[in-house]
C-alpha cells in the first residue's frame, strides 16, 4: 500500500488513558479549541510545544474513531480532526488500512482485537499487549502474519531511556537496574519492563523472583541466571517520576523520562514504516513473551 493512502482507525478509551487524543493528533494535527478540553491536560500541553503540520507523521491519517460513548467519540473526532465516527468498532473493517487499539486495559485486548486480526486488518495494540501468556498466545496465533500485529510501550523507543555506547563504557558491566513509575502494576509496569529489557537484553533466563506490596503499591524483584538483578516498582497514587537507575561495575546512571510526544511518535512511525509499509515485524515474539512473563508474575500475586 502507498503511504499517502493510509487510513487508520482508532479505538478508545479506557480509564486514565488519553492515547486516542494524542495518537490521532500526531497523525492529523489538532483543533486547539476542543483539544483544550481534553480530560488529560498533559496532552494539549505537550502538543502545544510542537509545530504542526511539520511535526505530524506524514502520509497517514486517522479517519475513523470508535469509543464506548458517542459523546467521547465526537469530542476526540473534533479535537484530532477525525472525519468519521462509527457506531460499532467492527464498522471500521473494510474502511481503514489498519487500526490503533488505543486502550490499555490489557484484559480486554483479546476480545477487541480478534475481529480485526480475523479479518486481516493490521493492528497496533496499546500497552500492555496482554497480562498473561494465555492471552498473548491467542493474539499471536490469530495473526495472518507477524507483521499484522504490533504492540509496545512507546517508552521502549524513548531516547532518554536508552544508553549510548559511551554510557555503557562508563558504566561497565550492568549489574542491577531499579525502575519506578506511578499508577498500577497492570497498566504501567510495562513502561519500565520494556525499556529495561532493551537495556539488558530480553533473551535471558530468569533464576528467581519475589513480589512485595499490595494491590496499589508493588515491588517486583527479578534475578537473572547471569546475576543481573532488576527491580520494578509501581507506586500507585504516590508520586514518583518515571525513572530507571542503572548500576554497573564502574558507575551508575539515572534515566528520567520527560518527552511523551517523541516516544509516541517514534512508536507510531515504527508501526507505519515497519509493519504497514515494509511488512516487517521488527519486534520478535520472544520480546513479547519476556515482557508478559514479568507482567504476569506481578499480576498473579494479587489476582
Amino acid at each position: 500500500m502507498e503511504r499517502d493512502t493510509l487510513r487508520l482507525g482508532v479505538i478508545g478509551m479506557s480509564d486514565g488513558n488519553g492515547h486516542p487524543y494524542s495518537w490521532s493528533a500526531i497523525f492529523n494535527g489538532y483543533d486547539k479549541g476542543p483539544m483544550s478540553e481534553c480530560p488529560f491536560p498533559v496532552i494539549p500541553d505537550y502538543l502545544s510545544r510542537q509545530s504542526f503540520p511539520q511535526d505530524a507523521i506524514p502520509g497517514a491519517n486517522v479517519t475513523h474513531v470508535w469509543t464506548q460513548s458517542r459523546d467521547i467519540s465526537h469530542h476526540i473526532a473534533a479535537a484530532a480532526r477525525i472525519p468519521h465516527v462509527v457506531d460499532h468498532l467492527t464498522d471500521m473493517i473494510g474502511e481503514v488500512d489498519a487500526v490503533l487499539l488505543a486502550r490499555d486495559d490489557g484484559e480486554r485486548h483479546v476480545e477487541m482485537a480478534l475481529p480485526f486480526l480475523d479479518a486481516g486488518v493490521p493492528l497496533y495494540i496499546d500497552k500492555p499487549i496482554a497480562l498473561n501468556r494465555k492471552d498473548l498466545d491467542i493474539l499471536l496465533d490469530a495473526r495472518k502474519g507477524p507483521e499484522s500485529l504490533f504492540s509496545c510501550s512507546a517508552l521502549r523507543y524513548s531516547p532518554e531511556l536508552q544508553l549510548s555506547a559511551e554510557d555503557r563504557g562508563r558504566l561497565g558491566e550492568i549489574q542491577m537496574v531499579v525502575a519506578t513509575v506511578m499508577k498500577s502494576w497492570e497498566k504501567y509496569a510495562v513502561h519500565l519492563i520494556e525499556p529495561v529489557l532493551n537495556l539488558i537484553g530480553h533473551e535471558r533466563v530468569l533464576q528467581n523472583h519475589s513480589i512485595l506490596g499490595n494491590a496499589d503499591h508493588r515491588t517486583c524483584y527479578f534475578q537473572w541466571e547471569d546475576g543481573i538483578e532488576t527491580v520494578f516498582i509501581t507506586t500507585g497514587n504516590t508520586f514518583s517520576p518515571l525513572k530507571i537507575s542503572v548500576f554497573g561495575s564502574k558507575g551508575h546512571k539515572e534515566l528520567l523520562f520527560t518527552d511523551s510526544f517523541t516516544a509516541f511518535k517514534r512508536a507510531l512511525e515504527i508501526f507505519v514504516d515497519d509493519y504497514l509499509l515494509n511488512k516487517t515485524a521488527s519486534t520478535p515474539d520472544s520480546f513479547y513473551y519476556s515482557a508478559v512473563d514479568l507482567i504476569e508474575a506481578g499480576v498473579k500475586t494479587y489476582a
